[in-house]
């Protein structure tokens, strides 16, 4: 039995600008189809069948177009972060009860093709409250924010960058519950887990190839877009 899947999708989206106005970012169109649509059967393709949604920003509406999953032939279930935005730390947090003693958690704006069972695999044998998955990056997709060496997380920080670090979050965690206990109230950003994870030396690490696609941001969308298509004429 493969981990439950919490995906992040409560955040307003305004880098989308217009686009996300009226619908949640989840449900923008990528080939013609709710962007979330894509992700789940990319998931199920990997054998990952327990998916929670995190929702925030409209969504009720990501609730009703997606329904309990059955028609994509996986288990939907949903967390809402109520009226304080909680955070994609924050969420996660909320949301312990629903997903239980470990778990994935990927961004909602994230297509990511990558050995889900190899992920899952190095979680347990790492044995830590903890693991990112990382890509290296050379500055090509984002702004590069790991430093990796050895098969091992060095350094992490999204916002102050160092020459040496090649390597980004690729946009894949797995956390046990335990890696969320001791913060207070109110609004974590993921991010500082990792942090305070790799502090502790509880951060696993798990490299994977290629690349990443994100709808995150109007140039990273209309990319996701081309790519998506050009996979479907591809399996034709």
């Amino acid at each position: 039995m493969s981990l439950p899947v919490a995906v992040l999708a409560g955040g307003l989206a305004t880098r989308l600008g217009s686009i996300t106005e009226r619908i949640p970012k989840s449900l923008v169109e990528v080939d013609g189809r709710p962007f979330a649509e894509l992700q789940i059967e990319l998931l199920r393709a990997h054998g990952m069948t327990d998916i929670v949604f995190l929702l925030g920003h409209l969504g009720e509406r990501v609730e009703q177009t997606l329904g309990d999953g059955s028609r994509y032939g996986v288990g939907l279930r949903y967390a809402f972060d109520g009226d304080q935005p909680l955070g994609t730390g924050g969420a996660v947090r909320q949301a312990l009860a629903v997903l239980g003693p470990a778990f994935f958690v990927l961004y909602g704006d994230s297509y990511l093709e990558c050995d889900y069972p190899g992920v899952e695999d190095a979680f347990h044998q790492g044995g830590k409250a903890g693991l990112m998955t990382v890509c290296r990056n050379e500055g090509r997709w984002d702004s590069s924010n790991v430093l990796f060496e050895d098969g091992r997380i060095v350094r992490y920080d999204k916002r102050h960058g160092t020459l040496g670090m090649r390597h980004i979050d690729y946009g894949l965690g797995a956390f046990t519950a335990q890696a969320f206990d001791g913060y207070p109230d109110g609004e974590l950003d993921l991010a500082r887990v990792y942090q305070d994870l790799l502090a502790r030396h509880e951060l696993a690490a798990f490299e994977v190839p290629g690349r990443f696609y994100e709808i995150g941001s109007p140039a990273g969308l209309e990319e996701t877009r081309a790519y998506v298509a050009r996979k479907r004429t591809a399996t034709r």
